[in-house]
């Protein structure tokens, strides 16, 4: 998906997928109204930790791999071409 906010999703799924997008690039930014605005959208206090959990063991795996100079197994290359239609790049967080 190479824009979420204008890609024929619900407004929950957008809403999840920015605060996501902002816990990837911006975590010092995050605020209790980003909260706020995913409960406003129905979701849980349990499906947002669930959210926070899986962001972060992403973000964590994706730094400790491109930190010890890890390299796509032959494999992936042809999946991240796929993805790459979508806008994503092989070192991009994910989002």
């Amino acid at each position: 998906m190479r824009d979420f906010r204008s890609a024929p999703i619900s407004d929950a799924d957008k809403a999840m997928l920015a605060y996501a997008e902002k816990l990837t690039l911006a975590p010092s930014e995050m605020r209790e109204e980003d909260v706020q605005v995913l409960r406003a959208h129905g979701f849980s206090d349990r499906a947002i930790l669930d959210m926070n959990l899986v962001a972060g063991i992403y973000n964590v795996l994706d730094r400790l791999v491109d930190g010890l100079g890890g390299e796509l197994h032959e494999w992936m290359h042809s999946e991240a071409e796929r993805l790459g239609i979508a806008g994503w790049k092989p070192g991009s967080p994910a989002g």
